[in-house]
């Protein structure tokens, strides 16, 4: 049907282009928005990681994504003492600014914050911490073998950049850039022994590690032994004994071991084939003494001058204890006029060892008794080698110990007196033979003889003859070496004859033939004798009781 325009009724009423809705539209823009947000946000969060990687330079290396941000915080802290360890970045490295010790471990914290863009979604800081542990190198042997006119070479576990070697208290130090595994002693002896140590990293971050002995022989095929100490040297008692062979020792020796002369109380072990290693325990090795290992056939011994010489033994010299920790312990035993007082020492062998020959106790000595007689006062030279009350206090212990009456501080005596001091056995002061007793004669005319005791004079100028020209008094400080209570007393006149008087009473030997006795005269107060001081026999009863072994007897001269 056609209307009156012409238009067919089929497309009436006219139909209107098909158009989005709005809202649609929209929508549809701002998922796609989303969508692309959502893509980057998923993006950038997989691209926001942190990471400490190991990193054998330093003590981590930090690696960050590319919106994983900056470092910005890093902190270490011992693991063992809980201590700081100031740290710093250099690049994307964790080093340490103060040197570690090798095989030490720090703690190490750092904080990376991001940025803002993606701070929102995955944090604006990300934590980390790992555990790093300070690089160690260790000689990879003790003992190398050189050819002749060859330097020895040390190598190593690990590359280092610095080393340090030599002889205790003459190090000599190195570094490396780059590190290497090995370096040269330099021209040395044809055999000796050295201590090394070494460090991976520089010494701005690591101090070099335990030093390690190194020994090295040269290479003739010969069993050879270099000993540490060095043979020859001078040890302490309780110096540990090593020796390294140059082969093994089961190969050179069998079923043999060394022995130690004198005997030490210790322990023998072998940290391996090569090694035999002797620890003193106890009092040690005994002081003022050669110790020795007697070996069990002759090899070549390396010497302190690098030189080598066959021998059956390695020797050491053990020296005595220090004089001044001897005056001390003779005053603390009751041997001395002087008390100590000071630091106290424990009472266990190895504390008296170590203040016989490291370091005295500190302190000071003061009279026993206030009205000391001066001659006494002026003999007080403590710590002074050779002093004459020293040895007196030194023959009196030994006479009391049943050792030999020397009055040298020997090493039997040295151990004795440790003993005494541990186990307090001090000298009782109670008793003429007790206590302390000065002697002094006068030989001014008249002639006297005094005898102090404990504070007390027992005898005051008691008449006394001393010797004739010729054969004179000693005079001096001398010390009561034997005694009798009645002897037959024989010698040679001036004038070449012989004399032999029995019956003789009261007699202390002081110096040589020279003696404290009683001995009948018509006078007394005047050069008599042939070398004895006289003395009526009342008065040299009296004295005699108080002069034991060990006393001191002073002949002041006219």
């Amino acid at each position: 049907m056609l209307l009156d325009d012409g238009s067919s009724t089929s497309e009436y009423p006219p139909q209107a282009p098909r158009r989005w809705p709005k809202r649609l539209l929209v929508g549809g823009i701002v998922t796609l928005v989303l969508a692309a947000i959502a893509a980057f946000a998923v993006s950038a969060f997989a691209l926001s990681g942190a990471s400490i990687e190991a990193d054998g330079s330093s003590l981590g290396k930090v690696s960050t994504d590319t919106f994983g941000g900056e470092v910005s915080n890093v902190t270490a802290t011992a693991v063992k003492s809980g201590k700081d360890v100031p740290v710093a970045m250099k690049g994307d490295l964790i080093v340490p600014t103060t040197p570690l010790h090798p095989g030490e471990q720090v703690k190490v914290e750092v904080t990376v914050k991001r940025p803002s863009t993606i701070g929102f979604l995955a944090g604006s800081e990300k934590k980390l911490t790992t555990t790093a542990t300070a690089p160690v190198a260790k000689p990879e042997t003790e003992w190398i073998s050189v050819k002749n006119g060859k330097d020895p070479y040390v190598h190593f576990d690990h590359p280092v950049s610095q080393v340090s070697y030599g002889q205790p208290g003459e190090l000599k130090h190195r570094h490396f850039d780059p590190p290497r595994d090995s370096f040269s002693l330099g021209p040395q002896p044809a055999a000796g022994q050295m201590i090394v140590a070494g460090a991976p990293w520089e010494k701005s971050m690591e101090h070099v590690g335990k030093f390690k002995s190194v020994t090295w022989f040269p290479a003739t095929g010969k069993p050879t032994i270099a000993a540490n100490p060095i043979a020859g040297s001078t040890i302490s008692a309780s110096t540990p004994i090593e020796l390294t062979f140059s082969k093994k020792v089961k190969k050179i020796f069998g079923s043999e071991k060394p022995t130690l002369s004198p005997e030490v109380k210790g322990k023998w072990s072998q940290p391996d084939p090569h090694t035999l290693r002797f620890v003193p325990a106890g009092f040690g090795a005994p002081l003022a003494t050669d110790l020795k290992v007697e070996l069990p056939e002759e090899v070549e011994v390396v010497q302190s001058d690098g030189s080598v010489e066959n021998a059956s033994e390695v020797k050491w010299e053990v020296p005595a204890g220090s004089q001044t920790r001897l005056t001390q312990m003779l005053a603390e035993l009751g041997y001395l006029p002087w008390k100590f007082t000071g630091e106290e020492v424990a009472k266990t062998p190895e504390a008296q060892v170590a203040a016989a020959t490291t370091e005295a106790p500190k302190g000071h000595f003061n009279p026993r008794w206030g009205n000391m007689p001066s001659g006494l006062k002026a003999l007080w030279k403590p710590g002074e080698e050779g002093n004459v009350l020293i040895e007196g206090a030194l023959m009196s212990f030994e006479e009391r110990e049943g050792l030999e009456v020397d009055g040298v501080a020997g090493p039997v005596v040295w151990e004795a007196l440790m003993k005494a001091v541990i186990a307090g056995n001090v000298k009782p002061e109670k008793g003429a033979a007790n206590g302390y007793t000065y002697v002094w004669v006068n030989e001014s005319s008249p002639e006297t003889v005094n005898a102090w005791h404990n504070g007390k004079m027992i005898v005051s100028d008691a008449p006394a003859n001393t010797g004739i020209p010729g054969a004179e008094t000693e005079l001096g400080t001398h010390n009561v070496y034997l005694r009798y209570e009645e002897t037959t007393m024989s010698g040679e006149n001036p004038d070449g004859s012989h004399y032999s008087d029995p019956g003789i009473m009261w007699v202390s030997y002081f110096y040589g033939g020279d003696a404290l006795h009683a001995f009948d005269r018509a006078s007394y107060g005047s050069p008599q004798s042939l070398g004895c001081v006289e003395m009526p026999l009342e008065e040299a009863g009296e004295i005699w009781p108080y002069t034991p072994i060990g006393t001191p007897v002073t002949v002041n001269p006219a």
